[in-house]
């Protein structure tokens, strides 16, 4: 019973997922879809219908470099997004240490 409540525990929302994307591209700079995969921690699947919805939403743009190799880059609204986030993180942690 116990590590099932910590297997429940580590498991991330699907918004923890969108703010780790961004967070990876934020501090990675460019990445392919398999070294945003591994740094995200999300399998090809998953990360590829997460980037649509992050592109769709101009928080993230696909870019083609080097002829044929795609990479991935936050934008200006994704980083904003990703810095409103971390605002609103560190007050509730404040509220909840209060």
């Amino acid at each position: 019973m116990k590590m099932e409540n910590e297997s429940l525990q580590m498991k991330r929302s699907k918004l923890e997922r969108f703010v780790d994307i961004l967070h990876v591209l934020a501090h990675t700079g460019p990445l392919k879809l398999t070294h945003l995969m591994y740094k995200s921690n999300l399998n090809c699947g998953i990360l590829k219908e997460y980037l649509d919805f992050l592109v769709k939403q101009n928080l993230v743009e696909e870019r083609t470099v080097k002829k044929n190799h795609k990479v991935f880059v936050i934008t200006q609204r994704g980083i904003t997004i990703l810095k409103h986030f971390q605002e609103l993180t560190q007050e509730i942690y404040a509220l909840e240490e209060a």
